[in-house]
């Protein structure tokens, strides 16, 4: 009841918009000095899951925020809890407690959201975990490692009646929102076909060796979900994304970002029709997952997707190394990895280009928007406090998400695969429905609703 009476108190509760420029703090004070000022004000209590690299850099910015503290720390890696405790000082004064099972921090009435950053593998089931608790979430991509959890995802929502912004943060960008807004109003005409990619310079990962545990990692928890494997020393805390036990590879990585913009922008939801090509090309190691990889994703007679990635040659398409091009009956839109975009006409002269003046690092693997995303996690705030729609809800975050899952199926499988337009699935593959779908859980942790 307590815990109820706090949450209505919460919703009723409104931090005034002048005080919360897009998200940020007004010139000459500092975020310490913006939480002293509306202290009379409920703030919304925030626990982090995965501090290491985006989590950590996630944990700065919503301490950062003036109408929400950090009060929990979730990491297997010990180290990673007091480093994000010291990034965190500068925001807050507020005392942070530390756990190594996110899981005790769900059992506390004070937390009111979860925000996951942890390993791909783990994002459905803490967040399904979370729902169960009663909390909102905050959901790095991908939604989850597998279609099915996404579809999870959406009954959790729809029984638990909470709040789930997955991390697709350009959706709450303003010129990336005025950009598909001219998509929409016709700036190029009928628009059929969306080119996104992903581009990056990223080394080999070598042969693990099978070694000890170290002492600051619960590795047992690590895994959590996934059945176990052995360790080895490649494998934590990046290189996880490459093999298909825990990670999704660089099209769920990066590719779900600017996939989820080509959807948007199209204004589609299920394909008709995907297929994929792509290795492990330039390396010879442990990498699982392909480091060059294309996605063709139809939708119906008319309308087309595709992702090019290359994890290993950086070489820039459209002078970007992240982007997405749309091409219309009377020109084309290309919104890179920024908060801006560029119009052309048919012979591919600029025609109108939106900048922003804000720094953006595309390369960056933690903090590459921390101000633009800003805008995002306080949408989230407004969807709790005052039901305001959320830029990127779970069911809008799972069909974007399995546009790229489909992808990996599909170059798994070897195959093209015919999709059902109403909800997603596999047509006439019961293979790949059954292996692919879903994936096998550690006994005692499959998500449940």
């Amino acid at each position: 009841m307590e815990n109820n009476s706090r949450r209505d108190f919460i919703k009723k509760t409104l931090i005034a918009s002048t005080a919360v420029g897009m998200g940020g703090v007004l010139s000459g004070f500092t975020a310490k000095s913006y939480n002293r000022i509306i202290g009379a004000n409920e703030k919304l209590r925030i626990s982090m899951m995965g501090v290491n690299s985006r989590g950590g850099a996630l944990a700065q910015n919503f301490a950062a925020q003036p109408n929400s503290e950090i009060i929990h720390i979730c990491d297997v890696d010990s180290r990673a809890i007091d480093k994000c405790k010291k990034g965190i000082s500068k925001f807050q004064n507020t005392a942070v407690t530390g756990f190594t099972d996110f899981r005790k921090s769900l059992e506390s009435k004070d937390v009111d959201i979860l925000v996951v950053a942890a390993p791909d593998h783990w994002h459905a089931p803490a967040a399904i975990l979370a729902s169960s608790a009663g909390k909102h979430v905050y959901l790095e991509k991908p939604c989850g490692h597998n279609p099915r959890e996404g579809e999870l995802l959406i009954a959790a929502v729809n029984k638990h009646k909470n709040v789930i912004q997955m991390g697709n943060q350009r959706r709450s960008w303003p010129n990336v929102v005025k950009g598909i807004q001219e998509v929409h109003s016709g700036a190029i005409g009928e628009v059929y076909y969306a080119r996104t990619w992903y581009t990056n310079n990223r080394p080999s990962i070598g042969v693990g060796k099978k070694v000890a545990v170290p002492d600051w990692l619960d590795f047992e928890l690590w895994q959590g979900p996934a059945p176990r494997r052995e360790f080895k020393d490649n494998l934590i805390h990046y290189n996880w994304h490459w093999f298909w036990h825990w990670g999704t590879g660089e099209a769920l990585n990066n590719g779900t970002h600017m996939v989820d913009l080509a959807r948007w922008g199209l204004q589609v939801n299920y394909p008709t029709r995907v297929s994929s090509n792509g290795g492990r090309y330039a390396y010879k190691d442990d990498w699982e997952t392909p480091d060059t990889q294309i996605i063709n994703i139809e939708f119906g007679p008319d309308k087309l997707i595709t992702w090019e990635g290359r994890s290993c040659n950086g070489m820039k398409t459209e002078g970007s190394n992240v982007g997405v091009m749309f091409y219309g009956s009377k020109g084309a839109l290309q919104i890179d990895g920024g908060n801006s975009y560029k119009v052309f006409d048919l012979k591919g002269k600029l025609v109108r280009e939106e900048k922003d003046k804000g720094p953006i690092d595309t390369a960056s693997l933690s903090s590459p928007s921390q101000q633009l995303d800003a805008i995002h996690i306080q949408n989230m705030f407004s969807a709790i406090k005052n039901g305001t729609n959320l830029n990127s809800d779970i069911l809008s975050g799972h069909q974007s998400t399995l546009l790229v899952q489909l992808g990996n199926i599909a170059l798994r499988a070897g195959k093209q695969l015919e999709i059902n337009p109403s909800n997603g699935h596999i047509l006439n593959d019961k293979k790949a429905m059954k292996e692919l779908w879903s994936r096998e859980y550690a006994k005692g942790w499959e998500p449940k609703i």
